[in-house]
C-alpha cells in the first residue's frame, strides 16, 4: 500500500492527472462514460474549475493499492491541505510546465517538508507552447534550496507528464505513452505505511464527513494496530486535554476507486472511514480502551479576515428563503467548523449577529455562496482584517502578491499598487518578454477590493495570486473606494422613466421592473458620496400633448454583481443581502432620514 497527496499551486492540473490515474489504475470500465475532473463533485467545485475541499480515492497498480488525496491549490483553502497531510507518506508535487513554481506551490510544499515527506516532482502540461522545462526544474531545485531541503529530498525524482493526455516520462524530450512511469516511481520511491500490527489501536481524524443516517463520519490513516466493527474504543485529544470518552465503532468504509467500500477490519496505514463516535471533530485520536493515548496534530494557519453575518432584516425578508432565523443561521455556521478546521465562528454583538473569519475573501464567500443555495437568506458586512498586537505594536495581516501580466499593463498595476501601500520586491520577464512577473509585498487590507479592478486594468489577461506572509506593524489609514452610492428613498418597482433620470448620476445596478425598498443600493456615482435617488418614479399623465411625450427612452444595461464583486464593492456603512435568488447591496440603515443623521453624527465625532 502507499498513500500520496498530490499538492500543487491553483490550475497546475491536480484534478485533471487524479482522472488520468484512475482511467489507467482500472477504477473505469473500457466503455464507461467518464467525468472531466470528477473528483471535483461539489457544484460550485465545477462551476468554477477550482478544488474547495481535499478529497480521497484509490487506485491498483499491480497489486499495490495507491491512496491518494486530491487537495486544493487556493490559499483560502490552505488548511484543508495542512490537515490531510497527516494521513500521507509522500507527496506529488505537481508544477506546471510554463508558469514554474508559484506562491502556493512554495507554501504546500514548505508544509510537507515540514513533516519529512518524501517528494516526487512532476513537470505537468509539457504539452503547452511556451512550456519551460529546463528552467522549470532549475526553478524547483532553487525553491527545495530555499525551504531548507534535506539532501535526500533535494534528490527527489522529476517526472514529466501531460495530465490531459494521461502521459508520463522520465525525460523532458520524449514524450510518454502512458502514466506507468509515474506508477513506477510512486512504487520505488514512496515508503509503504510503518507501524506496529499487534499494538493497541491508534487513529488520527484528519477530515470529517457528515451523513444524515449515521451523523458523522471520522476520515483518517491507522497509525498503529487494527480496527474491528464493533470493537470499543477511546477519543482523546492531545491539545485540549479532554477527558477520554467511550464510543463503539459502527461501520468501517475503505477508498477503492470513486467508492467507499464497507469493510469489517482494517490495518496499520489504511487510510479509512468510520461512524459510530457522535461527537468526533478533526484532530481527535481514535484509541484502545486500554491505552489512550492521543496523537499530536498539525497546527492550522490562524484566520486572517472576519465577516458580520446577521439575519436578513431588509423588507424583503423571508420571500425566498426557508431558513431566516437566528437559531437556524447560528445552526448551519457552528455546523460548519465541523468541516472546517480554518474556519472560526463567534457571537456578535447582538443575537441576530455572528462574526464569521476565514483565511480570506474566497473562503468566506464560498461559505455564503453554499448556505444560499440551501435556502437560507442573511445579511453580511464588508470583510475586515483581523489585528494582531506584537510587542505592544498593532500589527496587520501582510500579503506576497505574485502578479503576471502584459508588459503594456505593467505601469498601470504598479501606480494601483503603490496607491495601496504595497512594497515592491521583484520584478523580471518571462518567455520573450511580452509577459512580466511582479512581486509585491502588502496589506491583506489593501487588496479588498482590488481584483476586479486589477481584471479591467490588464483587459482580462493578468493572473493575481496571494500568499499570508506573516504580520507587520500598521500601515496606516488608506481610502479603499473612489465612488460613492446611489441609494433608493423608497420603496416600489422600478420604472423606465425613474432609471431614465437617475442613470445620468452615475452607473446603475438594477433593471426594470425590479423591486427596491428604501435603504437599498440601485448604482454608483463617481463623486464619492452618497445620493438618494427615486428610480420608481412614474411620469405623470396629462391632456396636454408635449413635444417630447414619444421620445424613446433608452436605458444603459444594468451592472450584475457576482457575490465576490459585491463583497469587494460595499463600504463599512454597507451591507449585502444573500437570498437563494437575488443579491442586493443596502445600506445599513435604511430609514433615509435616520441615516443621514448618523451620518452627520459620525462627521462630527471624527472633527
Amino acid at each position: 500500500m502507499r498513500n500520496i497527496a498530490i499538492i500543487a499551486h491553483v490550475d497546475h492540473g491536480k484534478t485533471t492527472l487524479v482522472d488520468e490515474m484512475l482511467k489507467q489504475g482500472g477504477v473505469y470500465r473500457e466503455n464507461q462514460v467518464t467525468t472531466e475532473r470528477v473528483m471535483d463533485s461539489n457544484d460550485l467545485e465545477r462551476e468554477r474549475g477550482i478544488t474547495i475541499l481535499a478529497k480521497n480515492t484509490a487506485v491498483h497498480y499491480g497489486d499495490v493499492k495507491i491512496n491518494i488525496i486530491d487537495t486544493p491549490g487556493h490559499a483560502d483553502f490552505g488548511g484543508e491541505v495542512e490537515r490531510v497531510l497527516k494521513m500521507v507518506n509522500g507527496v506529488i508535487l505537481l508544477v506546471d510546465a510554463a508558469e514554474g513554481p508559484m506562491p502556493q506551490t512554495r507554501f504546500v510544499l514548505s508544509k510537507a517538508l515540514e513533516m519529512n515527506h518524501r517528494v516526487i516532482v512532476v513537470v505537468n502540461k509539457i504539452d503547452k507552447p511556451d512550456a519551460r522545462l529546463e528552467e522549470v526544474e532549475e526553478e524547483v531545485l532553487e525553491l527545495l534550496c530555499d525551504l531548507d531541503a534535506t539532501d535526500e529530498q533535494l534528490d527527489s525524482p522529476m517526472i514529466f507528464c501531460s495530465g490531459r493526455q494521461g502521459t508520463a516520462s522520465l525525460s523532458p524530450y520524449q514524450p510518454g505513452e502512458d502514466l506507468r512511469p509515474l506508477f513506477d516511481t510512486i512504487l520505488e520511491y514512496m515508503p509503504a505505511p510503518e507501524g506496529d500490527d499487534e499494538g493497541d489501536l491508534q487513529m488520527l481524524v484528519s477530515s470529517i464527513d457528515y451523513n444524515e443516517f449515521v451523523g458523522r463520519i471520522g476520515i483518517g490513516r491507522i497509525e498503529r494496530g487494527s480496527m474491528r466493527v464493533g470493537q470499543e474504543a477511546m477519543v482523546c485529544n492531545y491539545h485540549t486535554g479532554m477527558t477520554p470518552k467511550k464510543v463503539k465503532i459502527v461501520s468501517i468504509y475503505q477508498f477503492d476507486g470513486l467508492n467507499r467500500v464497507q469493510v469489517n477490519e482494517a490495518k496499520v496505514g489504511d487510510v479509512v472511514c468510520f461512524s459510530g463516535a457522535a461527537d468526533i471533530t478533526i484532530g481527535d485520536t481514535i484509541t484502545a480502551v486500554s491505552n489512550p493515548e492521543p496523537l499530536e496534530f498539525v497546527k492550522v494557519s490562524e484566520p486572517t479576515m472576519e465577516m458580520t453575518f446577521a439575519v436578513n432584516d431588509s423588507p424583503f425578508a423571508g420571500r425566498e428563503g426557508k431558513f431566516v432565523t437566528s437559531r437556524q443561521l447560528r445552526d448551519r455556521l457552528y455546523k460548519e467548523l465541523l468541516r472546517d478546521v480554518s474556519l472560526r465562528v463567534s457571537d456578535g454583538d447582538t443575537t441576530d449577529q455572528f462574526r464569521v473569519a476565514g483565511r480570506g475573501e474566497m473562503h468566506l464567500s464560498i461559505l455564503i455562496e453554499n448556505m444560499r443555495r440551501e435556502g437560507y437568506e442573511l445579511c453580511c458586512s464588508t470583510p475586515r482584517v483581523l489585528y494582531k498586537e506584537i510587542d505592544g505594536v498593532k500589527c496587520e495581516p501582510m500579503e506576497r502578491v505574485t502578479i503576471d501580466v502584459p508588459a503594456e499593463s505593467v505601469g498601470t498595476v504598479i501606480e494601483k499598487l503603490g496607491r495601496r501601500k504595497g512594497e515592491l520586491l521583484e520584478m523580471n520577464p518571462i518567455g520573450s518578454g511580452s509577459r512580466t512577473r511582479i512581486e509585491y509585498s502588502i496589506p491583506s487590507r489593501c487588496l479588498i477590493g482590488y481584483r476586479s479592478e486589477f481584471m479591467t486594468d490588464t483587459k482580462g489577461e493578468g493572473i493575481i495570486n496571494t500568499l499570508f506572509d506573516g504580520y507587520q506593524p500598521f500601515k496606516g489609514e488608506i481610502p479603499m473606494r473612489f465612488t460613492g452610492s446611489l441609494v433608493a428613498s423608497e420603496t416600489g418597482e422600478t420604472t423606465s422613466y425613474g432609471l431614465y433620470g437617475t442613470q445620468e448620476r452615475g452607473d446603475m445596478f438594477v433593471g426594470v421592473q425590479t423591486p427596491v425598498y428604501e435603504g437599498m443600493i440601485v448604482g454608483q456615482n463617481p463623486k464619492g458620496q452618497d445620493i438618494a435617488v427615486n428610480p420608481c418614479k412614474k411620469k405623470h399623465l396629462t391632456a396636454i400633448r408635449s413635444t417630447g411625450a414619444d421620445e424613446k427612452l433608452i436605458l444603459t444595461p444594468p451592472i450584475i454583481f457576482s457575490l465576490e464583486e459585491a463583497i469587494e464593492f460595499i463600504n463599512d456603512d454597507e451591507l449585502i443581502e444573500v437570498t437563494p435568488k437575488s443579491i442586493r447591496l443596502r445600506k445599513s440603515i435604511l430609514n433615509t432620514e435616520l441615516r443621514l443623521k448618523a451620518e452627520a453624527k459620525r462627521k462630527q465625532g471624527n472633527a
